[in-house]
């Protein structure tokens, strides 16, 4: 079976940019028209994972296979922020997960317990801004998955992100990333010889899945963030205004490029440079459970 693990549709609230945030979105996909896209794409499992809400998923709940995630916007102790995949959940986890993300020992006592499967995503991403190196101890310590194919991200912190999972010992995830329809379904997650999505978390858990699609680039990002300009264009006619701008878009998701290419390098010097018994990270809150406590 396989399954995009990280798509967005319209419920993923504000796009968080300054100075767009006030008249722009994440996303203006449709959860339905998602959902028939993932189908044209080969998904057999399907999800969304919009950003602190499962509003969305109304449309959704009476399509085959298809269950309720969501992506958390998590503070973590150092102050810095993380976005956590949480899949196959309920109404009321959803709640519960909300009132728990700005305390991360609280949040993850609350995933062991209700055995809700999750991961930290695009680790080697300047996308929630700067990172700590205490924030690597959590996630060694208390994180089962790891997202190592980010379809938005360009290749180099992908490649760090697998890297890192494979020392680590952890379970690799993959997913669009998709804000915009055209991207919907572009990397996923695979368990062979599942057959629905219980055999799916099994296998996941299991270590049977795989990643799979492709990695972002300069023009994939490029003609997304165009698409999601052209929808709030059609929403709010006034933005029409600004079309202007356009021009400049390219020169920002290339810096954009850039920026992930050198915030991915550093990290990843930082953390996956050091020899793995070279240092043993210290105790963080939380007592260190097994992977399979956690999932």
């Amino acid at each position: 079976m396989k399954c995009d693990l990280h798509v967005h549709s319209y419920y993923s609230g504000s796009c968080t940019i300054p100075f767009v945030r006030g008249f722009c979105r994440e996303s203006y996909s449709d959860p339905r028209e998602v959902y028939l896209q993932l189908q044209r794409r080969g998904m057999t499992l399907f999800t969304l994972t919009d950003h602190d809400s499962i509003e969305g998923a109304e449309q959704l709940r009476s399509h085959p296979n298809f269950f309720l995630s969501e992506e958390l916007t998590c503070r973590m102790p150092s102050g810095t922020e993380v976005h956590i995949g949480v899949y196959d959940l309920q109404e009321r986890q959803h709640e519960q997960l909300q009132k728990r993300r700005n305390d991360l020992a609280a949040l993850l006592m609350y995933l062991r317990e209700q055995r809700l499967f999750f991961s930290v995503n695009h680790v080697f991403s300047c996308l929630t801004g700067r990172r700590e190196r205490d924030d690597f101890t959590w996630f060694e310590r208390h994180f089962p998955a790891i997202e190592t194919r980010n379809g938005l991200l360009i290749e180099p912190p992908n490649a760090h992100a697998a890297t890192l999972a494979r020392r680590w010992g952890k379970i690799h995830v993959g997913g669009s990333d998709a804000h915009a329809l055209a991207s919907v379904g572009t990397a996923y997650t695979e368990v062979p010889g599942a057959r629905d999505k219980k055999e799916f978390f099994e296998g996941l858990r299991n270590g049977l899945g795989r990643v799979a699609g492709e990695s972002g680039s300069f023009g994939k990002l490029t003609r997304d963030v165009l698409l999601v300009a052209r929808e709030m264009m059609i929403e709010k006619g006034w933005t029409r205004l600004l079309a202007p701008l356009a021009l400049v878009v390219p020169v920002l998701t290339f810096l954009n490029c850039c920026s992930e290419r050198v915030f991915s390098r550093h990290w990843a010097a930082r953390i996956l440079g050091q020899p793995q018994s070279a240092k043993r990270p210290r105790r963080v809150g939380l007592p260190r459970p097994a992977v399979e406590e956690l999932v």
